[in-house]
């Protein structure tokens, strides 16, 4: 079959599941990931001849997506900001949002870094050394490797309860040419971090059980839940305890950075006033959620 004539039967076979946007973008993913074949070399080679083995992968992935699975789970793979990283079912798969997050932490840097340029002139944030990170809820470790690959001075940890996640994760630093250390705990039954931090990060489980109506179905029968809901009685209950280990965890006036629940920010907000900590920023997401904190140990 030629890859034109292919094109319009996985539309065909999808269009009454996905939005035409949505299948045209796994269309090219999966051009890519099966042929090699980017959007332009499908444009520039019409007539490319799809074999017939190819073609019961393409209808094996058919049948997958009508399942709504998940793209990234069926190719394994998905990219978060600029880096290739694998994901499979242990693993949330990484949101751009919490691209904007790892986003505001460089700049962060960037800003520090440009306030001792009076000292340092030649300082850059690639040469910030000895900057202590910690992500905690690692899951593919998207977080702590990108921020690893754009500070590479870093010394950069990251913290979570699956065992397989971890596997995965340790993967993606191996493939990304990144050293991270990364330890299996339960947070939520850590007394004290064993070490001072000059950033923690987290992007815990945030959706409550509640709010199950708005996920989507590729979400909420695919991506662990584990790393998704928490109980609608204490749904901060990760923020309190990471916001409580913050206290003695980070070094003074250093930073905690927060992925949060849309629907929560005036509380997460008054929970980390509560705790003392300062200077205290909610920003919105790149669609107009309250998405993100940061705010400064006392």
């Amino acid at each position: 079959m030629q890859i034109k004539n292919l094109k319009k039967y996985f539309f065909s076979e999808l269009q009454n599941i996905q939005e035409d946007s949505e299948i045209e973008s796994f269309f090219f993913i999966l051009t890519e990931y099966l042929h090699d074949l980017k959007r332009i070399d499908v444009s520039l080679n019409p007539d490319f001849e799809v074999s017939e083995a190819d073609l019961v992968k393409w209808n094996t992935i058919i049948s997958e997506l009508k399942t709504e699975k998940p793209i990234q789970y069926i190719t394994g793979e998905t990219w978060f900001y600029g880096y290739r990283f694998e994901v499979n079912e242990n693993t949330l798969i990484p949101r751009p949002e919490t691209e904007e997050l790892v986003e505001w932490i460089i700049e962060s840097q960037k800003s520090k870094v440009k306030s001792q340029k009076s000292k340092t002139e030649n300082l850059t944030i690639q040469q910030s050394n000895n900057l202590s990170i910690l992500d905690i809820g690692t899951g593919s470790g998207c977080i702590p490797i990108s921020l690893k690959k754009e500070i590479p001075n870093a010394i950069v940890s990251a913290i979570d309860v699956s065992e397989k996640a971890l596997e995965m994760a340790k993967k993606n630093a191996f493939d990304n040419e990144v050293e991270v250390n990364f330890m299996l705990k339960n947070i939520l039954e850590t007394d004290s971090l064993v070490e001072k931090y000059d950033v923690i990060v987290s992007n815990p489980p945030y959706v409550r059980n509640l709010e199950k109506q708005e996920i989507k179905k590729n979400v909420l029968d695919y991506e662990p839940h584990l790393a998704l809901f928490v109980e609608d009685t204490d749904a901060l209950l990760f923020y309190r305890k990471i916001a409580e280990l913050a206290l003695t965890g980070l070094t003074p006036k250093r930073k905690l950075f927060f992925e949060i629940n849309q629907y929560l920010g005036k509380e997460t907000v008054e929970l980390l006033e509560n705790l003392g900590f300062k200077n205290i920023e909610l920003r919105k997401d790149f669609v107009g959620n309250d998405r993100m904190i940061c705010c400064e140990a006392p």
